[in-house]
């Protein structure tokens, strides 16, 4: 896609980059706008991958629900580059289970990385970003933090504890000139996605978009861009919906 220079002079990280998932989608989309870009995520293999895949400037392994590697993140880049304008917190963790069933190990296991990864992340990020005076954090919830699915009690309630981070968080830096933002998909079509939902589901999910069709990842990462440019200066503590289901 052609980029209009709307990150352009940026330094932009972007965590669970690997893949072809949202990810690496925006980490794609952000060098188009012309930002530098470092891509991170827990898969060392896949990291070196994409980031030879999509030219990014820089790579850094990070599990996000280690507090050491998340402090090494925004260290690192900071040391590189100098300082971090965007922290896009893309790491999310699903999967289909019934409340019946959900043992305590699967619910904190979805938890600390959706929900304690994205604030870990936001944490580092915002200190450095007050420290440089200003920045911009976009945190990659879900719909499913505002409607009921069977099977995702434990996803639902990590993607609406990141809404409120997101909204709360905002507040707490405003008076930096710091925004804190999040983009809530519906459903994105990407192969890991198919590993963790069933056909059935999906198809099912598919038909309730009035396009009848996933969101291919572009899609989001385009929206993540916006709420990341400077064209979104008056937004802080909003999700915004990426989405064409009707309620």
């Amino acid at each position: 896609m052609k980029g209009h220079d709307l990150l352009a002079g940026k330094v932009v990280v972007v965590t669970a980059a690997a893949g072809t998932g949202i990810g690496s989608a925006t980490a794609r989309r952000c060098l188009e706008e012309g930002a530098t870009v470092v891509v991170s995520d827990w898969h060392e293999r896949r990291l070196g991958e994409t980031r030879e895949a999509l030219g990014a400037h820089h790579a850094i392994p990070c599990d996000v629900t280690n507090e050491d590697q998340v402090q090494a993140l925004v260290g690192q880049t900071v040391e590189r580059f100098g300082r971090i304008d965007v922290m896009v917190n893309n790491a999310g963790l699903g999967g289909e289970r019934s409340v019946l069933d959900l043992t305590d190990d699967e619910w904190s296991r979805v938890l600390d990385v959706t929900l304690n990864g994205t604030f870990r992340c936001t944490r580092a990020a915002l200190r450095q970003m007050v420290a440089q005076r200003g920045g911009v954090v976009v945190n990659n919830s879900s719909v499913v933090g505002w409607r009921a699915q069977k099977g995702q009690a434990h996803y639902a309630a990590a993607k609406a504890g990141v809404m409120a981070l997101t909204r709360c968080a905002a507040m707490d830096v405003a008076e930096h000139g710091i925004r804190v933002n999040a983009v809530a998909p519906s459903l994105a079509a990407h192969p890991f996605l198919t590993k963790v939902t069933s056909e059935e589901l999906l198809t099912e999910l598919a038909g309730r978009e009035a396009f009848g069709r996933a969101a291919e990842p572009w899609e989001v990462a385009n929206v993540i861009v916006f709420l990341a440019s400077d064209y979104s200066t008056y937004l802080t503590g909003e999700v915004v919906s990426v989405s064409s289901q009707h309620p």
